[in-house]
């Protein structure tokens, strides 16, 4: 019954131009996306940039580590990586490209921003990985987020000619609250809409969230 069931499976998947894959190979057109996306979303941190430093600088001006209520935004690249290739290392690359981008259009940050990638794009992962990259709704979408907001707010305490771990437990308790608010929200909730709406389009047909969408409708 049970080969039955997995053969009936395969020819449904081959009459609709599908091939069952493992998470683990990456096809080719899961690379163009991921660097497609990268560079999207290295387009959207370049704009956030001004917009997304300029409130957190207000914003921590009003009570000092609120202005991680801004980061959410430069968590997105994980979140919608690993909501759209669910695969293994989905969500790092896409967040390392676009922060890849972001520096080399220009950024106060330098180098760091790479490093803040890397950082962030694992902490997306590893929530991924939690679920076995199986479960993609907008709960693990939020939960992505948070996991890149805690790794951002890890590294920075200890990264930097000023990391805060030099600040008070006071600062350092808003400065954690506040981003992981943001990366839920800004990061998960955000980038779970941000690919739904892309699914409409049409544009990821060629993925497990784009027929999915083909389904409900």
């Amino acid at each position: 019954m049970s080969t039955s069931t997995s053969a009936s499976a395969k020819q449904a998947s081959a009459a609709n131009g599908l091939r069952p894959t493992s998470i683990w190979r990456w096809r080719v057109v899961d690379i163009v996306v991921a660097a497609v996306l990268g560079v999207a979303i290295g387009l959207v941190f370049w704009g956030w940039n001004t917009i997304g430093y300029a409130w957190f600088g207000a914003a921590d001006a009003l009570t000092p580590g609120l202005g991680g209520i801004a980061v959410g935004i430069w968590l997105l690249g994980g979140v919608v990586g690993g909501l759209v290739i669910r695969k293994p290392g989905a969500a790092l690359v896409v967040e390392l490209v676009a922060a890849i981008v972001s520096m080399l259009i220009g950024n106060v940050w330098g180098v760091s921003t790479v490093l803040s990638g890397i950082v962030q794009g694992l902490g997306a992962e590893i929530i991924f990985a939690l679920f076995f990259y199986r479960r993609f709704g907008i709960v693990v979408a939020a939960l992505a987020g948070v996991g890149a907001a805690v790794a951002a707010w890890v590294f920075e305490l200890f990264y930097g000619s000023s990391p805060n771990i030099l600040k008070s437990l006071e600062f350092n308790t808003i400065y954690l609250v506040s981003v992981v608010i943001s990366g839920a929200i800004l990061a998960g909730v955000v980038g779970w809409l941000l690919v739904r709406a892309l699914a409409v389009t049409g544009a990821l047909n060629r993925f497990a969230v784009g027929r999915e969408h083909v389904r409900e409708v």
